[in-house]
């Protein structure tokens, strides 16, 4: 029961992070919070650890894509302020 408590955890810990990702998702705040609270509700039946870790990683792997998403987003305007167009 233990590892259940702690896996508990760490998907309340991802959901988190992500709802709080999502606040600069480029659709909106509210289209990505239904979308992660649906993506959570469908796998709310899992009870194999092992399938819970894989989700858990696949969440992960998700925040790291949207952190590159918004530190892409960044670059693309600093670049666009900072550096004139010569082309043109």
């Amino acid at each position: 029961m233990k590892m259940a408590g702690s896996l508990r955890g760490e998907v309340r810990n991802l959901y988190k992070n992500l709802l709080y990702l999502g606040r600069d998702y480029p659709k909106g705040a509210d289209y990505f919070k239904r979308r992660l609270k649906n993506v959570f509700l469908k796998n709310k039946d899992v009870k194999d650890p092992e399938k819970i870790k894989e989700l858990i990683a696949r969440g992960e792997f998700v925040m790291k894509e949207l952190e590159a998403l918004y530190f892409l987003r960044k670059y693309r305007a600093m670049k666009q302020r900072y550096y004139s167009d010569t082309d043109s």
